[in-house]
């Protein structure tokens, strides 16, 4: 027979999820207040489990409590973003120099793949952004390094707090094909000096667009 105490547990792992995939999605944003009730509500869940996930997302530094205000998901400020862009840069150069070592050729057909879909997402902004976060996580996966894994897994917290897309008009897509493109075609050709420096010339041009956005 399962405890009172298990069903809440396993209920608010449930509410952490939904709650995960619906930021993911951009349903919340960055500065959007996260109502206990309401949320209870949308997910047909009692407020207990829901408030252990407001309590998880606290601990993992997605949401803060604002006096009189209650549970916000956290913005980043400029210099916030600019830290974040760095820790990219670093570990996306490390991937792409490492993929170029270690993929194989299935592998590089993939990411080919991945970035001719997104070539044809230029109306659609978020089908394009689901598959450019595929295409770098491909290339973390070809990379055959579990620890450069698992420390780009701990920037997932601070990703979701950019808030939207910069993947917003045809010609930003175009831009951002292209430079996958190149990262492609040096790791397809094992050369990881080429590799690292498109990925890291790929990531300065997501940091200036990014600020561009935010500085509107």
């Amino acid at each position: 027979m399962t405890s009172p105490d298990t069903t809440d547990q396993s209920q608010g792992s449930v509410a952490f999820s939904r709650l995960m995939d619906a930021i993911k999605q951009g349903e919340y944003r960055p500065g959007d207040r996260l109502r206990e009730v309401e949320i209870a509500d949308r997910f047909s869940l009692s407020r207990t489990p829901v408030r252990e996930a407001l309590r998880r997302l606290e601990a993992e530094r997605i949401i803060e409590h604002r006096p009189r205000v209650g549970a916000v998901i956290r913005e980043l400020g400029q210099t916030e973003v600019v830290e974040l862009y760095e820790m990219r840069l670093v570990l996306e150069r490390t991937a792409a120099e490492l993929a170029a070592k270690h993929a194989i050729e299935a592998e590089v057909d993939a990411l080919t793949a991945l970035n001719d879909q997104m070539a044809e997402t230029v109306k659609d902004p978020s089908k394009a952004a689901a598959i450019n976060q595929r295409l770098h996580q491909s290339i973390y996966l070809s990379a055959r390094n579990r620890f450069l894994l698992e420390s780009a897994r701990a920037l997932n917290n601070a990703l979701l707090l950019l808030g939207p897309t910069t993947l917003a008009d045809a010609a930003r897509i175009e831009t951002v094909v292209e430079q996958h493109t190149q990262i492609i075609t040096a790791i397809s050709k094992g050369d990881s000096d080429a590799a690292g420096a498109a990925a890291a010339a790929h990531l300065q041009t997501s940091l200036r667009h990014r600020l561009a956005v935010m500085n509107q």
